[in-house]
């Protein structure tokens, strides 16, 4: 008995630990007013959407035009793939429930955009990075996925300077985003095989 209280103990120590760091990093990077900068955040986080469209349509239709079923089919599959993410990321938000930055630490963190009502993990962030993966897995060239996954932490990077999440929201979504397209991808090579 004693173990497992010790074993709680730590745990707990350990999660006021990571909150306090989570708090102090977020802090950091969303402090001070820098217009033309946050300007730019915004308008990095927004483009988001396009890119979820834009980014299975090029690869649809450079297969399309290139008569490389292949390619259609990776766009296809990017498409599914950005699809699972966005419905793993809205469940997770309201399963999770978590405050937004700003709306727990009101004389901290300053809002820069407007936000939904729950925190983890970051949509936008998961967003990104499952385009980013799909588009890398999709070409195989270090050209496509250097700038895709600096686009990615872009996005992540802007939704914390925006104050509408924490850093651990931006891990949480990475980890979701990449998880849902090597999945999709995966899936596919299995059905591929049978």
């Amino acid at each position: 008995m004693k173990k497992l209280i010790l074993i709680f103990l730590i745990a707990q120590q350990s999660l006021v630990h990571s909150q306090n760091l989570d708090f102090s990093m977020l802090r950091s990077i969303n402090k001070n007013e820098h217009p033309n900068w946050d300007k730019t955040m915004k308008i990095t986080s927004e483009s988001i959407y396009p890119a979820m469209v834009i980014a299975p349509g090029s690869l649809i239709l450079s297969g399309y035009v290139n008569n490389d079923k292949i390619m259609m089919r990776n766009g296809v599959k990017t498409g599914v793939a950005i699809g699972l993410n966005v419905l793993l990321t809205s469940g997770l938000k309201y399963a999770i429930n978590r405050p937004r930055p700003f709306e727990q630490y009101p004389n901290d963190i300053v809002k820069r955009t407007h936000a939904g009502k729950y925190s983890f993990p970051s949509g936008h962030t998961s967003t990104a990075f499952a385009t980013a993966t799909a588009l890398t897995l999709s070409t195989k060239k270090w050209y496509v996925a250097l700038p895709s996954y600096a686009y990615a932490c872009a996005v992540g990077y802007s939704r914390m300077r925006l104050g509408v999440h924490f850093p651990s929201d931006v891990l949480g979504g990475m980890v979701i985003g990449i998880g849902s397209s090597l999945l999709v991808f995966q899936i596919d090579k299995w059905i591929q095989k049978n």
